[in-house]
């Protein structure tokens, strides 16, 4: 008989605790270690610290770990404002202040860049960002309701778990949103129902509170009650189907959310499972920056890429010859159109379309324009930019919400002879790793 020989399957160390020595930290502010010839991404840890942290994922390559105790720590580590920071994975990096949190990130994205695309000295322009920490105009809180010890758990799910962190006041909510800890810890337990509510969204809409209640069985005309006499001020309802939104308060059937751009003097109204931004005061600096960095003129034609409700098209648009906006969600198309005529613009036109599918033959795709911007997920453009390099514009605006794929779509960029001209972080979600991005290109 043959015996074939087999290596042996070297054990997993995912739930261990090991000792690390950070070298540096990547563009998401991880700290970087090595073991065995693998490298280690530890959340929690800042470059030149000794730490012992817990294996998450143990892949051939790889080792992803969570720190469990600091040894030695670096004077960038401070306490963390928020008592709930250690168990809840809303925020990231509240072990350091905000200022460090911008400059690590950005160190990490210009070495990923630069890296990625074979640049040096990029062309980074000061970061926008906000003094005011409680910037969250819009949150999604958990319900858990536990059975056997008839126990209501509200708040954020644990960092690299399922289970719910209990929260009585959290540091990033906008100061409007602040009472729903309050009301939904007081009258949940005296519903009827105790586990038919599984989520509640928040949305601070203009200093308006839309509280939506995702609930699984219908709840009584009494619970409905309990929960707006408990806050009568906000707008409250019901999702029992999703995106299926029912107002419970007979004076706010015909409500309409929206938010402003001051600078711009423009209002954009949006459907509550609309995507807007959820940091309004960031937001208006993104906005204002893209006019100054794009220039618009009179004579300008602009498209548009993932324009959503509006958010810089209808302030393109109030310097600009037109603006076609091309969005994946009709529904979005619509409400863009309708922002377009509450704000008494009509040179806005708006398409539905697939982006990072092969654009369809229409009169949008053959059109001239001489200035693109296009704010895509964090998916990124793939697909799509190597349609926009086609259409051949002198100038590219990308804004982004994921390093690492603003990479590989700038490349094409590059490639296709565009230059680099400038770039910006924009701290649009203080104490978390992300930052987002604004690029400039042009040919």
């Amino acid at each position: 008989m043959v015996s074939i020989y087999k290596a042996k399957t070297k054990p997993s160390r995912i739930g261990n605790i090991i000792n690390l020595s950070i070298d540096s930290t990547d563009y998401e502010v991880q700290g970087i270690a090595k073991i065995d010839n693998k490298i280690a991404f530890v959340t929690g840890a800042l470059a030149g610290e000794k730490v012992q942290a817990k294996v998450l994922e143990d892949k051939a390559g790889f080792i992803k770990a969570s720190v469990t105790s600091v040894k030695q720590a670096v004077p960038e580590r401070v306490n963390a404002p928020c008592r709930y920071a250690k168990q809840c994975g809303g925020c990231q990096l509240q072990y350091i202040a905000v200022s460090d949190q911008q400059r690590l990130k950005q160190l990490g994205i210009d070495d990923l860049l630069s890296h990625q695309l074979g640049l040096t000295d990029l062309p980074w322009q000061p970061m926008l960002a906000a003094d005011n920490i409680a910037y969250r105009r819009r949150a999604r809180i958990g319900v858990w309701y536990d059975k056997k010890q008839r126990k209501f758990s509200i708040g954020f799910r644990q960092a690299n778990a399922k289970q719910i962190v209990n929260i009585q006041h959290c540091l990033v909510l906008s100061p409007v949103l602040a009472p729903v800890f309050t009301v939904l810890a007081t009258q949940l337990p005296l519903l009827s129902t105790n586990s038919a509510v599984t989520h509640v969204e928040v949305i601070d809409a203009a200093g308006q509170a839309y509280i939506i209640v995702r609930h699984t069985q219908p709840l009584t005309l009494q619970d409905k009650q309990r929960l707006i006499d408990a806050w009568p001020t906000a707008i409250w309802l019901g999702e029992f189907e999703s995106g299926q939104f029912s107002p419970w308060q007979p004076e706010h059937a015909q409500y309409q959310a929206e938010y402003s751009l001051p600078e711009q003097g423009l209002r954009l109204q949006f459907g509550l499972d609309n995507f807007i931004q959820v940091n309004a005061a960031v937001n208006q600096e993104m906005v204002s920056q893209a006019l100054q960095w794009l220039a618009p003129t009179a004579t300008d034609t602009i498209l548009d890429l993932y324009a959503g409700i509006g958010n810089f098209s209808l302030a393109l648009a109030q310097q600009v010859k037109a603006v076609h906006a091309v969005e994946g969600i009709d529904k979005m198309v619509q409400q863009l159109l309708h922002n377009a005529k509450v704000n008494q613009l009509s040179n806005v036109t708006a398409s539905q379309a697939d982006l990072h599918l092969p654009w369809p033959k229409a009169s949008w795709n053959t059109a001239q324009y001489n200035k693109v911007l296009l704010d895509p997920a964090r998916a990124g453009a793939h697909g799509a930019i190597e349609q926009v390099v086609k259409l051949k514009p002198k100038t590219i605006l990308y804004v982004s919400c994921n390093a690492a794929t603003l990479a590989r779509d700038s490349k094409v960029l590059l490639d296709s002879g565009y230059r680099l001209e400038k770039l910006s972080g924009i701290d649009m979600f203080p104490h978390t790793r992300h930052l987002e991005l604004m690029a400039l290109f042009s040919k």
